[in-house]
Parts: structure tokens; sequence; C-alpha cells
């Protein structure tokens, strides 16, 4: 089998921008307007939990075809991650697996190893994020898929790199965040280092994965030939200190916490009102003076310890105090009315009750609805992104843990029924049982 779809790659009749099948030349593979950039594209997806999981529904979410492989029995560590659960249905699983098939194989079982590989053969990317060595000891390595698929985009995805004294550890977001030094900028002033609400690591790393594979599919439209992608934790999170991480190598100013103020602007940062917070930030002189005139502080503008960013940095303190006192004098809805239209960067501390009320937010379309197997309807955050020539909204729901284990070997392996009978009997391969 493995020879066979390999050498159908080769000559052009398998698979999808590798193969006769839909090679991207840069026009369109489709008459509608609504073709999707990557459909035809085959992702193999054997990754868990969330920096692998957001590229790859990022990618399915373009109109590749995503076959996610989980643990018979098992599946994604997320599927247990709770509550809140919907059902028996994990909702941290549910936001980020939408636009995926799952395929239920047991990979440490050597015909498991089969199953994968011929499905290397015949996907266009390979998405992993196991320890270094691991899959490399069951024979699915880079190396080990390159022999057989050479077109392969092959994605590692780890906690601090494939080398180094740290390559074993294994990669979590909230550890990965805090030896990359964003723990340490974040926080109130003089409290202690706070975890980001939500594992930002994680998902900056998944973009960075997802912006990599998608260059790794240009690379392979232009030499023929497939690579791999070395993405990581660490690297992505110190990557993303930008400005904060330059101070320190250009000027070898030691960073700090500022809670929801900025190191380098004055006034940007939450202020306490009547009866919430608002964010309000001057980015220069012009903006400074307006915000003075709608808090009705106009003998600020002209004041000498304030006529400059730099003399509003230098007289944080004072200035803020102030302020300060004037905003919670109101209640924040008072406060929107008067900066609307102003120019200036403003906007409440929103609960998420109150962001998935906000007109914006409706308006973008950022509320996806789709109606998953068992629990029914299910809403969960859309694509950030809008594109002119096709839409962003149909999408199918996360996955049953080996709802598609079947309908995989079947129609993209060519297995017949006798053989997928066997892998069930024998525990290698698990289907979901229909409800």
């Amino acid at each position: 089998m493995l020879t066979r779809a390999a050498a159908l790659w080769r000559t052009g009749l398998l698979s999808g921008w590798g193969g006769g099948r839909g090679l991207w030349t840069g026009r369109p593979q489709s008459d509608t307007d609504n073709a999707k950039p990557l459909e035809g594209v085959k992702i193999l997806d054997l990754t868990r939990v969330l920096a692998g999981p957001f590229a790859t529904m990022n990618l399915g979410d373009l109109g590749a075809e995503v076959i996610k492989v989980e643990r018979p029995g098992v599946g994604d560590d997320t599927r247990t991650w709770g509550p809140p659960f919907v059902d028996t249905e994990s909702t941290y699983f549910l936001s980020v697996n939408r636009n995926k098939k799952s395929i239920a194989v047991n990979i440490k079982d050597p015909q498991g190893v089969k199953i994968i590989k011929e499905l290397a053969a015949v996907c266009d990317v390979f998405v992993e994020n196991y320890v270094p060595g691991k899959l490399s000891a069951m024979g699915l390595g880079y190396e080990d898929v390159d022999k057989i698929a050479p077109h392969i985009v092959y994605c590692s995805i780890t906690g601090y790199g494939q080398t180094g004294p740290m390559s074993q550890r294994a990669g979590y977001d909230s550890v990965a965040s805090a030896i990359s030094g964003l723990m340490y900028i974040t926080g109130p002033e003089d409290g202690d280092p706070v975890r980001p609400g939500v594992a930002m690591t994680d998902l900056a790393t998944g973009l960075y994965a997802f912006g990599a594979i998608m260059a790794g599919l240009i690379q392979r439209y232009r030499t023929g030939r497939g690579l791999f992608i070395d993405c990581n934790l660490l690297s992505s999170q110190v990557a993303c200190l930008t400005q904060i991480a330059a101070n320190y190598l250009i000027g070898q100013k030691e960073a700090k916490r500022w809670g929801t103020a900025h190191g380098s602007i004055v006034p940007y940062q939450a202020f306490k009102t009547k009866d919430g917070y608002l964010v309000v930030g001057a980015g220069n002189n012009q903006q400074f003076a307006t915000i003075c005139k709608i808090l009705n502080l106009p003998e600020l503008i002209d004041d000498s310890k304030y006529k400059t960013n730099h003399l509003r940095v230098q007289n944080r303190k004072e200035l803020i105090k102030i302020l300060s006192a004037r905003f919670i004098e109101e209640v924040t809805k008072k406060w929107l009315c008067l900066f609307e239209g102003s120019g200036i960067p403003y906007g409440p501390i929103n609960s998420m009750k109150e962001i998935f009320e906000e007109p914006q937010v409706l308006h973008n379309g950022l509320i996806m609805e789709m109606k998953h197997p068992t629990v029914g309807k299910i809403s969960v955050p859309g694509p950030a992104v809008r594109y002119s020539k096709f839409r962003m909204s149909e999408a199918t729901p996360p996955p049953l843990l080996g709802q598609h284990t079947t309908h995989i070997l079947k129609e993209i392996l060519r297995y017949d029924d006798t053989a997928i009978g066997n892998l069930l009997h024998a525990g290698v391969v698990a289907q979901h049982e229909a409800m």
C-alpha cells in the first residue's frame, strides 16, 4: 500500500497540492465564488490539547481536510478537561476542533503505524506535538515519513525545540509562559507574577505553526519537495516579547510588571469608574489634550510636568492619581458616551456576557453556531479573519472520538470491509458507535 501510494503521488494521481487533484498554480481550483484556498489539501493531525489543534483548526477553516488521529478509548486530552461539559462533551475540546474528522488509531501497534504511514503518503501536511524522538521511536519521525512521502510538509510542535538541554521536557503553556518571561511581566506592579487568563503561549505557537505550514506549502509548490518545520512554545513566546525583550537586549533595561498600565506610554491603562473599568490610551500629545478636555481637566494640557509623553512617564504616579480621581466620579456608560467620536482609543473591561452582547462582536460574526451530533446546537468563537472571495461562516462540528474511522479507512485508504473489521476486532482502530 505504501509503495503504491508513493508511486501514485509521484505520477500526479493522488493527493491535494502534491498531486494532480489540485496542484496549486496560483489560480482558483474551483469555478465557484466560494472556493476556499486550501480545498483539496489534506492535513494529518497527530496533535492534542491546544497549540496544534488551534493551528489545524485554522487550516480547516480555510478548506483543508483535517484528519485528527486520536487514541482509541481516550482521545485528545482535552476531551476530559472540565467542567464545564455539555452532556459528556468538554467545551474546551469543542472550542478548537471544528472542521475535523476523527480516526481512532493505536499508534503503538505496528498495524496502527502502518495506517499512519499510509495516510501520510496521501496527505499534504503532517502535524504532531510529541516530545522529540518519541514518534521516531515508533517509525513515524520526519526521516521515516520523508522516505515514503517526500512531498510532506512535516510540522513538529514541541515545548522547547528539537535539540538542546530542555528539549526532552513536556511542554505546557503555563510553564513555557514562566520560562519565557511572559509571566514575569504580567500582573500588578507590586504583586506576584500572574498567568494570563487564556493560554497565550499555546495560541501564539499555534498561529506560528499555521503560518509556517502555509509557507511550507508554498515552498513545496516552488521546489516540488516537502520540508520539516520546528515550532515550539519557548521560541514562539520569546519572539512575542518584542519591545520588552528589545528594551533589555539593546538598552539592558530589565522588565517589570505594570498591571494594566504601559511602561512607555502614559496614560495607557485601566481606570476604575463608579461601576466598572475603562481602558484609555494617549499615544501622542494631541490625544492627551483631548482626554484632558473630556475629563474637564484642561489645566493639565499646558502643565510643564505633562507636556510630552516622556514627561508624563516620568511623572506617572502624580498624573495617574489625578486622572483616577476624575474617572471614578462617573459610571462607565457615561464615560463611553463622552469618549464616543473623540478619536481616543478607549473601551470597557468586558465580562464574557458583555463581550458576546457587544454590537461590534456581533457585527463581526464572531459567534459560530454548529449542530453537534450528540449535544445539538453549540456556539464557539468564530474565525478572526474574513475574506472577500469566500465565506467563513459554514463549519462542521468537532468530531466524536473515532467518528470517521471507518470512513477514512474505506474512502481514503481503500480498505475493504473485511480488513476494517479485522482492525476493529484487534483494537488497532475504533469506530464511534452511531447514537
